[in-house]
Protein backbone atom coordinates (compact mmCIF):
# COMPACT_ATOMS: atom_id res chain seq x y z
CA UNK A 1 0.00 0.00 0.00
CA UNK A 2 2.09 2.95 -0.80
CA UNK A 3 2.29 6.09 1.72
CA UNK A 4 -0.64 7.96 1.64
CA UNK A 5 0.24 11.89 2.06
CA UNK A 6 -3.23 13.28 2.20
CA UNK A 7 -5.20 11.20 4.72
CA UNK A 8 -4.47 10.08 8.48
CA UNK A 9 -1.54 11.41 10.61
CA UNK A 10 1.78 12.71 8.40
CA UNK A 11 4.25 11.12 7.46
CA UNK A 12 8.13 11.63 8.53
CA UNK A 13 11.41 9.50 8.50
CA UNK A 14 14.48 9.69 10.23
CA UNK A 15 17.22 7.95 8.65
CA UNK A 16 19.94 6.72 11.46
CA UNK A 17 23.07 5.95 9.68
CA UNK A 18 25.86 3.46 11.72
CA UNK A 19 28.64 2.56 9.16
CA UNK A 20 32.02 3.18 10.62
CA UNK A 21 32.56 5.41 7.18
CA UNK A 22 30.61 8.05 5.54
CA UNK A 23 29.12 7.48 2.14
CA UNK A 24 28.80 3.18 2.56
CA UNK A 25 26.82 1.08 0.77
CA UNK A 26 24.25 0.23 3.18
CA UNK A 27 23.66 4.59 3.39
CA UNK A 28 23.67 4.58 -0.73
CA UNK A 29 20.97 1.90 -0.55
CA UNK A 30 19.07 4.08 2.02
CA UNK A 31 18.70 7.37 -0.13
CA UNK A 32 17.91 5.27 -3.51
CA UNK A 33 15.03 4.11 -1.02
CA UNK A 34 14.52 7.49 0.19
CA UNK A 35 14.57 9.35 -2.77
CA UNK A 36 11.15 7.18 -4.16
CA UNK A 37 8.98 9.11 -1.17
CA UNK A 38 6.42 11.24 -2.00
CA UNK A 39 7.96 14.79 -2.25
CA UNK A 40 6.24 16.15 0.52
CA UNK A 41 7.15 13.57 3.10
CA UNK A 42 9.90 15.08 5.64
CA UNK A 43 12.91 13.14 6.05
CA UNK A 44 15.90 13.48 8.45
CA UNK A 45 19.63 11.87 8.41
CA UNK A 46 21.66 11.71 11.35
CA UNK A 47 25.32 10.22 11.10
CA UNK A 48 26.07 8.18 14.55
CA UNK A 49 29.77 9.08 13.55
CA UNK A 50 29.11 12.65 14.14
CA UNK A 51 27.58 12.74 17.08
CA UNK A 52 29.41 12.85 20.92
CA UNK A 53 27.44 10.23 21.89
CA UNK A 54 29.32 8.08 24.82
CA UNK A 55 28.82 4.24 25.46
CA UNK A 56 25.86 3.57 26.90
CA UNK A 57 26.12 3.02 30.79
CA UNK A 58 23.37 0.86 32.79
CA UNK A 59 22.54 3.88 35.73
CA UNK A 60 19.07 2.46 36.45
CA UNK A 61 20.11 1.52 40.63
CA UNK A 62 22.11 5.14 40.52
CA UNK A 63 21.46 7.83 42.83
CA UNK A 64 20.47 11.02 41.34
CA UNK A 65 19.30 11.74 37.92
CA UNK A 66 21.77 11.54 35.11
CA UNK A 67 21.76 14.38 32.45
CA UNK A 68 22.08 13.79 29.03
CA UNK A 69 24.46 15.28 26.74
CA UNK A 70 23.60 17.68 23.84
CA UNK A 71 23.96 15.30 21.11
CA UNK A 72 22.19 12.14 22.70
CA UNK A 73 19.12 14.52 23.79
CA UNK A 74 19.41 15.87 19.89
CA UNK A 75 19.53 11.91 18.79
CA UNK A 76 16.15 11.17 21.42
CA UNK A 77 14.20 13.61 20.09
CA UNK A 78 14.75 13.32 16.91
CA UNK A 79 13.66 9.62 17.33
CA UNK A 80 10.71 10.48 19.24
CA UNK A 81 9.68 12.94 16.56
CA UNK A 82 9.78 10.47 13.69
CA UNK A 83 6.41 8.39 12.53
CA UNK A 84 9.39 6.01 10.52
CA UNK A 85 12.92 4.97 11.73
CA UNK A 86 15.30 3.83 9.55
CA UNK A 87 18.37 2.28 11.16
CA UNK A 88 21.29 1.94 8.45
CA UNK A 89 23.68 -0.07 9.40
CA UNK A 90 26.11 -2.72 7.18
CA UNK A 91 25.94 -5.96 8.55
CA UNK A 92 29.12 -6.59 10.67
CA UNK A 93 29.77 -9.72 12.46
CA UNK A 94 26.06 -10.95 11.46
CA UNK A 95 24.49 -8.13 13.05
CA UNK A 96 24.42 -4.07 13.53
CA UNK A 97 27.48 -2.47 13.44
CA UNK A 98 28.82 -1.14 16.94
CA UNK A 99 27.49 2.71 16.27
CA UNK A 100 24.33 1.47 15.87
CA UNK A 101 24.41 -1.38 18.76
CA UNK A 102 25.23 1.74 21.02
CA UNK A 103 22.55 3.55 19.65
CA UNK A 104 19.88 1.07 20.41
CA UNK A 105 21.32 0.41 23.42
CA UNK A 106 20.78 4.03 24.31
CA UNK A 107 16.77 3.09 24.24
CA UNK A 108 17.40 1.44 27.09
CA UNK A 109 18.61 4.68 29.09
CA UNK A 110 15.89 6.59 27.57
CA UNK A 111 13.10 4.04 28.51
CA UNK A 112 14.29 3.91 32.27
CA UNK A 113 15.03 7.41 33.10
CA UNK A 114 12.79 9.04 35.55
CA UNK A 115 9.48 10.15 34.21
CA UNK A 116 10.15 8.59 30.59
CA UNK A 117 7.44 8.27 28.17
CA UNK A 118 10.24 6.91 25.46
CA UNK A 119 8.36 3.75 25.18
CA UNK A 120 4.65 4.87 24.95
CA UNK A 121 5.71 7.60 22.32
CA UNK A 122 7.62 5.00 20.07
CA UNK A 123 4.44 2.79 20.23
CA UNK A 124 2.82 2.70 16.89
CA UNK A 125 5.22 4.05 15.02
CA UNK A 126 7.38 1.93 11.99
CA UNK A 127 10.97 1.14 12.34
CA UNK A 128 12.37 -0.28 8.95
CA UNK A 129 16.40 -1.26 8.02
CA UNK A 130 18.47 -0.89 5.36
CA UNK A 131 21.79 -2.71 5.63
CA UNK A 132 24.63 -3.86 2.86
CA UNK A 133 26.34 -7.52 3.39
CA UNK A 134 29.24 -8.98 1.44
CA UNK A 135 27.84 -12.20 0.72
CA UNK A 136 24.40 -12.99 -1.66
CA UNK A 137 22.76 -15.47 0.88
CA UNK A 138 21.09 -12.83 2.69
CA UNK A 139 19.92 -15.19 5.30
CA UNK A 140 23.05 -14.58 6.81
CA UNK A 141 21.85 -11.01 7.62
CA UNK A 142 18.66 -13.07 9.92
CA UNK A 143 20.85 -12.00 13.06
CA UNK A 144 20.55 -8.24 12.27
CA UNK A 145 16.34 -8.56 10.87
CA UNK A 146 16.07 -10.31 14.18
CA UNK A 147 17.46 -7.54 16.49
CA UNK A 148 15.71 -5.25 14.91
CA UNK A 149 11.83 -6.93 14.60
CA UNK A 150 12.19 -7.59 18.67
CA UNK A 151 13.36 -4.31 19.46
CA UNK A 152 10.03 -2.75 17.74
CA UNK A 153 8.11 -5.81 19.27
CA UNK A 154 9.49 -4.92 22.51
CA UNK A 155 8.51 -0.77 21.74
CA UNK A 156 4.79 -1.80 19.85
CA UNK A 157 6.37 -0.58 16.90
CA UNK A 158 5.49 -2.22 13.49
CA UNK A 159 8.48 -3.14 11.50
CA UNK A 160 8.30 -2.58 7.85
CA UNK A 161 11.30 -5.54 7.64
CA UNK A 162 15.11 -4.54 6.33
CA UNK A 163 15.98 -3.79 3.05
CA UNK A 164 18.75 -6.20 1.83
CA UNK A 165 22.00 -5.73 -0.77
CA UNK A 166 25.17 -6.68 -1.69
CA UNK A 167 28.32 -5.26 -1.94
CA UNK A 168 31.50 -6.08 -0.92
CA UNK A 169 33.56 -3.03 -2.34
CA UNK A 170 32.61 0.40 -1.74
CA UNK A 171 29.93 1.76 -4.37
CA UNK A 172 29.42 -1.80 -5.46
CA UNK A 173 25.39 -1.13 -4.08
CA UNK A 174 24.70 -0.07 -7.28
CA UNK A 175 25.30 -2.81 -9.29
CA UNK A 176 22.98 -4.78 -7.28
CA UNK A 177 19.98 -4.46 -9.40
CA UNK A 178 17.92 -6.29 -7.39
CA UNK A 179 18.16 -4.69 -4.26
CA UNK A 180 17.83 -0.90 -6.20
CA UNK A 181 14.68 -2.23 -7.73
CA UNK A 182 13.37 -3.17 -4.01
CA UNK A 183 14.73 -0.01 -2.85
CA UNK A 184 12.37 2.26 -5.30
CA UNK A 185 9.04 0.68 -3.53
CA UNK A 186 10.53 -0.24 -0.28
CA UNK A 187 8.64 2.09 1.87
CA UNK A 188 5.56 1.05 -0.01
CA UNK A 189 5.15 -1.87 1.52
CA UNK A 190 2.62 -2.64 4.17
CA UNK A 191 4.00 -3.14 7.74
CA UNK A 192 2.27 -4.80 10.64
CA UNK A 193 2.80 -4.75 14.47
CA UNK A 194 5.97 -7.01 15.42
CA UNK A 195 5.27 -9.44 17.82
CA UNK A 196 7.58 -11.57 19.26
CA UNK A 197 7.23 -15.25 18.51
CA UNK A 198 5.85 -16.54 21.75
CA UNK A 199 2.92 -13.85 21.17
CA UNK A 200 2.93 -15.04 17.59
CA UNK A 201 2.05 -18.48 18.51
CA UNK A 202 -0.33 -17.35 21.45
CA UNK A 203 -2.40 -15.95 19.07
CA UNK A 204 -2.55 -18.75 16.58
CA UNK A 205 -3.53 -20.62 19.50
CA UNK A 206 -6.25 -18.35 20.52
Amino acid sequence: MPLDTTTGPARSFLFVLGSSRPGGNSEILAREAAAHLPAGVPRRWIDLNELDLPDFRDGRHDTGDREPGKDEELLREATLEATDLVVVSPLYWYSVSAQTKRYLDHWSGWLNAPHSDFKERMAGGTLWGVTALGHDEHEVADGLTTTLHHSAAYLRMHFGGVLLGTANRPGRIRADERALTRARTFFDEPTSLALFPHEEKAGAVA
